[in-house]
Formats: C-alpha cells, structure tokens, sequence
C-alpha cells in the first residue's frame, strides 16, 4: 500500500495546484477529503482535461470536477475482493476506507497482482484416504480429484502461490506417487514442493513431528481437501499481531433443531421455542501455528490437531481463532464434491 497521505488534498485547492500533486506523487490520482479525511470523491488527470475543455481555468478549484461515486476497497475485504473491483471498474488505484468512509490507505492494482515472495512454510495434509468418497477415491487419493480442470491440491497451491507463499511441505502417504509425479518439485507451479511421507497415520499435528527441516518462523498447517478463497495474507498479519502460538481458521456453522423445543422445569412448560436455530464455530481445517508449538506434539504418535490445541490451553498458550468469511467448502463427501464442480469457475474462474 503506497503512502495515501500525499495524495489527500481538500476541495478548495486550484486545478494548478492538483496538478502540481498529481506530477508530485506520480500516482496519477488525487483523494478529495473533508477535514475528518471521509472520503468526498476522487480527482485524475483525465478529470482536469475535461475541465479545462469545458472552460475551466487554472486558478479555478477543483470542486466542480470531483468524482464523487469512485470505487472504494474496504478494511475488511481481501486483496482479492479488492483486486476484482479494480479489474471491473476498470482503474489501477484504489482508495481504501474504513466504515466511517475515512481514507486509509491507497492501493495499486499492479502492486496486489505481484505477489511478493514470503519464506513461511505451508504443510499441506494429503495423505487421508478419502474413503467417503469412494469409489472416486479407489485409484486416485482425494486431493488429487478434479475440480474444474484441475486436482483439488493444485488450487490450493495456486492459492498460496498467489499471495507469495511458495515454499510447501505435502505430508503424503495414500496413493502418494500419483501426487510427486504430478507436482515434482512444483517448479512447473512457480513453488517449492518437499515431500514427508507418513509410514504410518499420524494425525493433522502428529505429522509435523516428521519434518525435517528446523521451522523458525509462522508456519501454515491446511487439509488438502479444502477449497477456500481465504486471505492467507491476512492470516499470517493476524496471527502475528496478536501475538498467538497458534491460530485457528474457524467457520459460523447453522443447525437447526427440526421441531419445537420445549424447556420444562419439573413437569411445568417454561417456553416453547419452534425450530430454533443454533450457531456453532467449528473448525476450518486451516492453521497457522508458531514454531514452539512443535515443542507440544509427541513424537512418532498419532496426534490430532484438536488435541494440540487442548494441550497448548492447558499449558496457557495463546491460541485464538480467525473467524473466516470467505468461501470455504470441505469436500469430504459426495454432495460436497458434486457442490465443488458447480461453484468452481464462479468463486476461482
């Protein structure tokens, strides 16, 4: 995100002098701002231009040729989400505000399509055997079942890859040669593949005490059977800002009870309550863990993501939860699968 600062100017100053900014900060925009910085409008070259052929001057202020329904990006949305205004409204800059339409950052479209390599591991679990979706899974292992024109493994290496997160570990063991013969060393997919192959099963944490390689930073743990648009970016900021030893991806689950609830005290009805519905986090099967976590997880033993999370509450680590919004589905059942092909090329195109 580029310094917004020196692009905010007020209404009141002279064309001449917008064009003075606009050469100034080479940003080819200007953000009109009331004295609280809300957000009143943009100005770009192609605005003086047209201003000055309908007989504008130079010392006349900029008020008149403000743009005063831009696009905005918000604090909550994604680079993607971001990334996909700006394509559609078809700009290079975008002004981000916050829910009170204060400007709090500019962002360039081009800066967001480069991704800037991050050294964070990502441990991808690949190795279950799928046998929900037999007999899909009879010959093929899970993550390397098509979803649009490609494996389910390949979109979410494309994922990470493109917030710059190359460097990734797949935890194998069903059908694992069919996953090394198409990745490789994931040269070809502009990352770096290592492979643990887990003799035995281990568990989403168990596994990580097979790795060989010393982790000394943040590090992502991710089912390999999991479609998500989320901000891995994000992620990893939010983790790191609340200084958490590990962080859990979590997602608003809905169930609804199918009759009317009736609470009772002794034999006397309290309340009846018609299909109420409750809200549950569950778990979205993505983490980010720091790496004295590692330090927790029992060596050569079967051992649960769930259960290191329990352990590092009992021994009062900080772990917290980073509630998800984006898309998010766990294809771990024919229905789901079936789902999956449908929505893909709308949520990944």
């Amino acid at each position: 995100m580029k310094n917004h600062q020196k692009t905010l100017v007020s209404p009141t100053i002279t064309i001449r002098q917008a064009l003075i900014l606009l050469d100034q900060t080479a940003l080819q925009i200007l953000l009109v701002v009331d004295r609280e910085q809300k957000l009143l409008g943009t100005i770009t070259d192609g605005d003086i231009r047209r201003g000055l052929l309908k007989g504008l001057n130079l010392e006349d202020t900029i008020e008149s040729l403000i743009y005063k329904t831009p696009t905005v990006g918000y604090l909550n949305e994604s680079n993607h989400e971001i990334i996909q205004k700006a394509i559609n409204a078809k700009i290079h800059q975008i002004p981000l505000v916050d829910g009170d339409n204060r400007v709090v950052g500019l962002k360039e479209v081009d800066e967001l399509l480069k991704p800037k390599l991050k050294s964070n591991k990502v441990i991808l679990m690949v190795g279950g055997l799928g046998t929900r979706l037999y007999p899909l899974t009879k010959d093929t292992p899970k993550p390397m079942l098509k979803v649009g024109d490609k494996p389910i493994l390949e979109t979410i290496v494309s994922r990470f890859a493109d917030y710059g997160f190359v460097n990734i570990v797949m935890c194998i063991n069903y059908k694992f040669e069919m996953i090394q013969a198409h990745f490789g060393d994931g040269s070809k997919f502009g990352v770096n593949i290592e492979y643990v192959l887990e003799q035995d099963r281990m568990g989403t944490a168990g596994a990580l005490s097979l790795l060989t390689t010393r982790l000394s930073e943040p590090f992502f743990v991710m089912n390999g059977d999991l479609l998500t648009n989320v901000n891995f970016e994000s992620l990893l900021d939010y983790h790191q800002a609340n200084h958490a030893v590990a962080t859990m991806c979590v997602r608003e689950y809905d169930f609804q009870v199918p009759y009317g609830v009736v609470t009772v005290e002794g034999n006397q009805i309290q309340s009846i309550e018609e299909k109420p519905i409750h809200k549950f986090f569950v778990s979205a099967g993505i983490y980010m863990l720091s790496p004295e976590t590692l330090a927790f997880i029992p060596q050569s033993e079967y051992f649960d993501m769930p259960t290191l999370f329990e352990t590092l509450i009992a021994k009062k680590q900080h772990a917290i939860s980073f509630p998800i919004h984006e898309y998010w589905l766990d294809i771990g059942r024919m229905n789901e699968y079936e789902q999956a092909n449908r929505e893909y090329r709308e949520i990944f195109g």
